[in-house]
């Protein structure tokens, strides 16, 4: 740690100034006895944690508190929660046991610090350790929901006090929050916490892009304002004139969202109209709230044309997380699509607060939206043989997903994630249905199990004694607990297949006088080339493994002494074969590891960096070291399930070595433009083309270009050049050929 002067009695200051702050956010939620609970919980996470320094240098206890602050302030929880946050490391980091815990505070507040404690211990290599974390911190959340709310707020508040962090930690911290702790937010309706997180992920492994979206939302601040207060002007007058009280503000889109349509579209930053949206929140009581939004709607749209087809009506239907809204897009005064949100006050702080809120308005039957996501939760952990990966893949899938409703014969409603197909449909009305699905009425008409549900169907599910789940059914469901299901009855299958298969094996083998045994088990698996002993029996089973390619083994084995020596010196030569490749390749392009050393790599086709691109080392199982960008596709979901195979890597000196891009060039389309950028490219730039594919349609042109450039230098300097060729509107890089 760097040497500085600590001045206690400024800390201490600064500490109790912090405390009464928290109690201030805490003063809507308390009640007789909580301040007392919650100087204890304070007093005793002090104590515990004098001694300890966060990396920035400052007294570690203002973590515990700037988490307990963003619980209350942000997420609106009670003191049950403000005391869990403020103890969320004490039994990780120090002496004090959950007993103890128990004995001062209960075991409410035991059973949620228990879920918060790291997970420590050892896991599968293989597997991902933070994705066993992960699934390990949701077993908490079916019994205590506010373990993975106090989980967003240490979350955000770590995120938000990055920047002491070494690069590689802030990286792999990042990306599995962008990767799982972002759409967890946006489950459970943070949609403040959401975005947020995103925003603070792009900071660090987009840090350029980033910067550039932050300071053009700033120059372009001023007209935003002036343009939203005259939309919302008339707005008000005629609310005041109908005697509806509201109040309406402009609200900036997130840099992380605005960045999704450049990307999405191949847009720049100046065509993404929508950068903020305006939200109207009506004061108004509970009977009367949804006559109030259409009313609201009518004055809005009679103002504005509304685009009809970007009507959302989430107050009839609420979203599975409780969201409840009307979403219209209107064309503004100065011939732009402006984004409006109708609200009441209530279903506002449900939209901010998530499902936290929701113990506010116990009545309101929205809530039973998170018992029904829990109860999913439930069903997917109770199948203990789950991969840990698997199950974080399946689960983030049915975070993001939007909801259809469905109903049964007798007109129960069912919430599907979108795109949903008949099979999921019977799954989620009983995994014994599900497997035994043959097909199934829609609307009264027969459909096959893969026939992807449409919101508003009434499906009747057709089932047989003599089905059983087939592998290619994991192909097109797209539930959680219908994919986990189905694993499961397959491995189950599998299993007992391959228990008869154990039995036919040992007699084949008997027949050719070999000794059944672990170890010839092992070798015959390997010589057949297959990955387990189970893949073995399960294909003897199956009669794909004959007594011919038994004896093959058999004659395998006795030449085996004969070849090991050839195999030691091919062995040899290809390890020499390497190192030669390595001596041949420009030794000081990039450096990798902890101590920077120069190792063997290859470039990820699925990103393409270049020198000057902020990048990272990932060892592969049979690739050795890929390069990816930091803002690489695939890079969140390789530093969240993987951390532990992620190596730091810097660019060093630029020499003469070519490096594959793509270029994504769209313009009006005019005779000789491709003559101009080939010019451009291959004689002022010298730089060689890989491949070229040009489209035309309605005048606009549009190309992909895969040139090899030296660095990042150069190929900002070429796109550069290549906007200012007439009639060229935008040039922009993308990630591959595919």
């Amino acid at each position: 740690m760097k040497d500085y002067v600590i001045d206690i009695e400024a800390e201490n200051k600064e500490i109790r100034k912090r405390y009464r702050a928290l109690l201030r956010a805490c003063k809507p939620t308390m009640q007789r006895g909580d301040k007392q609970m919650i100087r204890k919980a304070f007093d005793l996470a002090l104590d515990s944690h004098k001694e300890m320094r966060r990396k920035s240098g400052e007294p570690y206890i203002f973590h515990p508190i700037a988490v307990a602050q963003i619980a209350a302030e942000e997420i609106g929880l009670g003191t049950t929660s403000i005391v869990c946050a403020l103890l969320h490391d004490v039994v990780e980091d120090t002496n004090i046991t959950l007993d103890e815990i128990e004995q001062m505070f209960g075991k409410k507040v035991r059973r949620i610090i228990d879920g918060l404690t790291k997970i420590s211990g050892i896991f599968d290599p293989n597997s991902s350790m933070q994705a066993e974390n992960f699934r390990k911190m949701l077993l908490t959340l079916a019994d205590d929901v506010r373990v993975i709310l106090i989980k967003l707020a240490d979350r955000l508040h770590n995120m938000r006090t990055m920047e002491f962090m070494a690069r590689d930690k802030q990286l792999k911290i990042a990306s599995e929050t962008s990767y799982l702790y972002a759409p967890l937010a946006h489950r459970l309706g943070l949609y403040a916490i959401k975005s947020e997180l995103e925003d603070l992920s792009m900071k660090f492994t987009d840090p350029d892009t980033y910067k550039f979206i932050a300071r053009k939302l700033n120059e372009k601040k001023a007209e935003r304002e002036k343009f939203i207060a005259d939309f919302i002007e008339p707005v008000q007058e005629i609310l005041r004139e109908q005697g509806i009280s509201a109040q309406i503000f402009g609200r900036p889109k997130s840099i992380h969202s605005i960045w999704s349509k450049m990307r999405k579209k191949s847009i720049p930053f100046e065509e993404v109209y929508d950068l903020f949206a305006i939200r109207i929140v009506i004061d108004t009581d509970d009977e009367r709230e949804k006559t109030e939004c259409w009313k609201v709607y009518s004055i809005v749209t009679d103002l504005y044309r509304p685009n009809p087809d970007r009507l959302r009506d989430w107050v009839s239907s609420p979203k599975g997380n409780g969201y409840e809204s009307l979403h219209t897009t209107v064309m503004g005064p100065r011939g732009q699509w402006v984004e409006v949100q109708i609200r009441t006050s209530r279903m506002n702080e449900i939209a901010e607060k998530g499902f936290a809120a929701h113990w506010k308005y116990k009545e309101s039957n929205s809530d039973s939206g998170l018992d029904q996501w829990i109860k999913k939760i439930r069903d997917v952990l109770s199948n203990p043989e789950q991969n840990a990966l698997d199950f974080v893949d399946d689960f983030k899938m049915n975070l993001f997903s939007d909801e259809i409703f469905i109903f049964t014969p007798k007109g129960a409603l069912i919430q599907l994630p979108h795109e949903a197909t008949a099979l999921d449909f019977a799954f989620e009305i009983h995994s014994d249905i599900g497997a035994t699905c043959i097909g199934a009425k829609v609307n009264h008409k027969l459909v096959p199990l893969s026939h992807v549900l449409q919101n508003g169907d009434q499906v009747e599910i057709i089932t047989s004694t003599k089905q059983t789940p087939k592998e290619d059914w994991l192909n097109f469901v797209v539930t959680a607990k219908a994919k986990s299901k189905i694993r499961s009855s397959l491995k189950e299958e599998r299993r007992r297949v391959a228990e008869d298969g154990k039995e036919i094996l040992e007699r084949k083998l008997k027949t050719l006088k070999i000794t059944y045994n672990t170890d010839n088990i092992n070798k015959i698996a390997n010589f057949l080339k297959f990955s387990s002993s189970q893949d073995l029996f399960y294909n003897v089973a199956k009669g794909l493994v004959d007594i011919k390619q038994l004896r093959e083994f058999v004659a395998h084995e006795k030449n085996n002494d004969a070849t090991l020596s050839t195999q030691n010196t091919q062995f040899n030569n290809h390890i020499g074969g390497l190192v030669e490749k390595f001596n041949k390749k420009d030794q000081d392009t990039l450096l990798i590891g902890d101590d920077l050393q120069q190792i063997d790599y290859t470039l990820a086709p699925c990103c393409n960096p270049i020198p000057g691109d902020d990048v990272f080392g990932f060892l592969t199982v049979n690739d050795g070291i890929k390069i990816h960008r930091t803002s690489c596709p695939n890079a969140s979901k390789l530093m969240a399930n993987y951390g532990y195979r992620i190596m730091k890597a810097r660019w060093t000196s630029k020499n003469d070595v070519s490096f594959l891009t793509g270029l994504r060039i769209v313009g009006i389309d005019d005779v000789g433009l491709v003559n101009k950028l080939t010019t451009v490219i291959s004689q002022e730039f010298n730089v060689n083309i890989r491949s070229l594919s040009i489209t035309s349609n309605e005048g606009i042109f549009e190309g992909n270009i895969m040139v090899f450039v030296n660095d990042i230098e150069q190929l900002e300097s070429l796109m550069k050049t290549l906007k200012q060729v007439q009639g060229i509107t935008t040039v922009s890089r993308y990630e591959s050929e595919s």
